[in-house]
């Protein structure tokens, strides 16, 4: 049995989320039916993290099992030429028995994007969340920088989250702006549901002069969803990448 990690980019405009659900088309449902395509085998593939209805993914992660012998190097082809063309493999590599996509990742990282213009981009708008009206950008950097660091991140995602507990670690985030264009960068060890979505939402908030970088404060500390914004469109998020140590032992 061997276990084989994959990198998969995908536009999750015509999907409802990463992760098989009873009604819709999922990116999971798609490979696992390309696997079975290839291989004969049926098969559960283990994602990094959900993505939810809408949100695109540049670098998910994904592993899973498999009796075939078909060499490493020619899972990728094998899989895209099975594939819907919103879905692609990037890369496909060998790991040890224990690895876990998901329990094994060590950062991961999202970008939002937000277009302030004055109209929409016809080639850009599924991938940016279009805000007409100026925002105040050094303000939002400045809120941002209160979520660095260890903290119980209650406030910052959603009343159906499911995960015993709401502590995560943010290791960087930023905005960086290009002319009309305005991305948020964020790493941390692990998102809840929502939470990049509802930060965002809650930036913008700041952006548009409604609250006070400084409150974010006190909404983290609060520990109450109903503290913090609104959550954000998911066509401006994207998961950029997944890290895993330097050997891919997990």
């Amino acid at each position: 049995m061997r276990n084989i990690c994959v990198k998969v980019s995908y536009d999750g405009a015509g999907f409802n989320g990463f992760q098989t659900q009873p009604y819709g088309r999922t990116v999971q449902g798609e490979i696992e039916k390309a696997i079975k395509k290839l291989t004969g085998e049926t098969t559960i593939i283990i994602g990094s993290g959900r993505t939810d209805a809408g949100v695109h993914a540049q670098g998910q992660m994904f592993n899973f099992y498999t009796e075939s012998t078909i060499p490493t190097e020619r899972w990728a082809i094998a899989l895209n030429t099975r594939l819907p063309k919103d879905i692609v493999i990037i890369e496909a590599y060998d790991v040890p028995e224990h690895f876990h996509a998901r329990r094994s990742a060590k950062r991961k990282t999202y970008r939002y994007t937000i277009d302030t213009g004055k109209f929409p981009d016809v080639f850009g708008r599924q991938y940016r969340f279009h805000h007409p009206t100026p925002l105040n950008v050094d303000a939002m950097r400045e809120g941002l920088r209160f979520l660095v660091g260890k903290h119980d991140f209650t406030s910052f995602t959603s009343i159906h989250s499911t995960k015993p507990h709401h502590v995560r670690t943010i290791y960087e985030a930023d905005f960086v702006q290009e002319g009309p264009i305005v991305h948020m960068y964020i790493t941390g060890n692990g998102f809840l549901y929502n939470m990049v979505r509802v930060i965002m939402g809650t930036l913008l908030w700041v952006g548009e002069g409604k609250m006070a970088s400084s409150e974010i404060k006190s909404i983290l500390e609060g520990r109450n969803r109903s503290l913090a914004g609104p959550t954000a469109m998911p066509h401006g998020l994207m998961l950029l990448d997944v890290e895993y140590s330097s050997e891919k032992q997990g």
